[in-house]
């Protein structure tokens, strides 16, 4: 049976496996998804591609901050920020100076690689996390896992122990950014997630599949499909995603492009 994009969504709607929030309503009014925890909510924002903000109880975080400063008006101001990686569509020294708040400290966390990138300004209140090692902020700890790629034609992209997803958790609430990545055995061991933002894209990181199999192996209760827009054809459906995952974690569909933009 085909499945488009119609029947997809109200299928999915009426099973309530899937939110779908329009990319205008959300960008105009800066739309979030709150989720309670022990310590308080968490609200999540999705900017574009692979930039988000989180305001949580133990402060407002930005990951992977690029693009105009003006996709971020109305937010408020960063205290923690997390680098994945060094490309392009994850690390920009102008983003980040505009950023950076006048009137507050702002902690910066990165993989090594990014941190020796780093304007002198910006590298005062950052750190360098290398695959494996934890850091706190506040009440708030964070694992830095490696991301990388794992098939054969791949590997140049993001060669092993460069690169870093992150783990953070406040209290009993865990949530998992992945970066950019194929499967791996310390994401699939991951346990107790409650929000997951998996990427997929081709030729860069994972197929819809295989992310589809990687959120079967570790079962988070959501999950955002982020960095899904790819060139030479390599976007990835996230409502195909969303068909795969089935009823094993809700899968939050965020218009993260504006129609027609690529990555």
């Amino acid at each position: 049976m085909t499945i488009n994009r119609r029947t997809f969504l109200h299928t999915a709607a009426a099973m309530g496996a899937v939110t779908v929030i329009p990319f205008a309503a959300r960008a105009e009014a800066h739309m979030g998804d709150t989720f309670e925890t022990e310590m308080g909510n968490v609200t999540i924002h999705p900017v574009h591609h692979a930039s988000i903000v989180m305001e949580t109880p133990v402060g407002v975080i930005y990951v992977d901050p690029v693009g105009e400063a003006s996709e971020y008006e109305g937010m408020p101001a960063p205290d923690l920020i997390l680098i994945t990686h060094e490309h392009g569509d994850h690390y920009n020294a102008e983003t980040l100076t505009a950023l950076k708040p006048t009137d507050k400290p702002v902690a910066v966390y990165t993989n090594p690689a990014v941190y020796d990138m780093l304007e002198e300004d910006i590298k005062g209140s950052a750190e360098a996390m290398a695959n494996g090692d934890s850091k706190t902020f506040g009440d708030l700890t964070i694992d830095a896992i490696p991301a990388h790629n794992t098939t054969e034609d791949r590997l140049n992209y993001h060669p092993e122990g460069r690169d870093n997803g992150y783990v953070l958790t406040m209290g009993d609430f865990k949530m998992y950014i992945s970066g950019d990545t194929e499967p791996t055995p310390e994401m699939e061991a991951l346990e107790g997630i409650d929000v997951a933002f998996l990427c997929m894209n081709l030729p860069f990181t994972m197929t819809a599949e295989q992310a589809a199999d990687a959120t079967k192996a570790f079962e988070p209760k959501v999950v955002y499909p982020y960095h899904f827009r790819g060139r030479d054809g390599g976007t990835q459906d996230p409502e195909a995603y969303a068909d795969m995952v089935g009823d094993v974690s809700e899968v939050k569909i965020g218009d993260w492009y504006k129609p027609g933009e690529l990555g």
